[in-house]
């Protein structure tokens, strides 16, 4: 489980870096607030998937 730890916060560091440099381009506030989202989406979708997602065979009660 620690290798997963590592690797989300690698995942989470390099969403917090392409938001921002994403919010200091000099896109239309538009397009920039909809790459936040393309960003954020997934990151989303596999923190909730590795929350109530499904578990090892091993490890269901």
């Amino acid at each position: 489980m620690p290798v997963l730890g590592l690797i989300l916060l690698l995942l989470f560091i390099a969403n917090v870096w392409a938001i921002i440099s994403t919010l200091a381009s000099n896109l239309p506030l538009w397009r920039r607030l909809l790459w936040v989202a393309v960003v954020c989406v997934p990151l989303v979708g596999l923190l909730l998937w590795l929350a109530f997602g499904p578990r090892a065979v091993g490890r269901r009660a």
